[in-house]
């Protein structure tokens, strides 16, 4: 790889990492091609990138992002995504499936340096989508319960009248 194609990958990886919420670094080590390409599609399918790069290059991206100092060591895989609950779903998801292959390390998540039980606590979170339906959920609490009631009244007054 010649300095022009690392100088390429750091800077599109450093405006990627920026505009995201969440990045993700696992450890893949193990990871059949069948099983890789199960992780990128469950990823395309909730708006997350993966991308297998040098730790070296990585490091200099997150610095010229201005997001902090990252240790990274071994074989690793990073996810991100434009939202911070995206990339941690998608790498526990898949860490859950695949214990013994994949496991999270780290990440980046809002700015700022995560560790593994951060990164699971997001993954827990609800989604945006989720968010959206309970919201309207209770939105609509009271006018299904004054239609319900409507109906019972409705009822009762056909009783009487029977």
């Amino acid at each position: 790889m010649t300095r022009q194609e690392k100088s390429e990958i750091i800077n599109f990886l450093a405006a990627e990492f920026k505009n995201s919420l969440a990045v993700v670094v696992c450890d893949y080590k193990g990871l059949t091609h069948k099983e890789l390409e199960t992780l990128r599609i469950d990823a395309k399918a909730n708006n997350t990138k993966v991308q297998v790069v040098k730790n070296t290059l990585v490091t200099k991206a997150v610095k010229a992002a201005d997001l902090g100092d990252i240790d990274l060591s071994g074989t690793n895989i990073y996810l991100w995504s434009e939202d911070q609950i995206s990339a941690c779903k998608v790498a526990d998801k898949f860490a859950t499936t695949t214990k013994d292959k994949f496991s999270i390390k780290s990440g980046i998540i809002e700015g700022q340096i995560a560790d593994v039980a951060r990164v699971n606590a997001f993954a827990k979170l609800p989604s945006r989508e989720e968010l959206l339906g309970m919201l309207a959920s209770v939105w609509m609490g009271p006018v299904r319960n004054f239609t319900i009631g409507l109906d019972a009244l409705r009822r009762k007054k056909e009783e009487t009248a029977a």
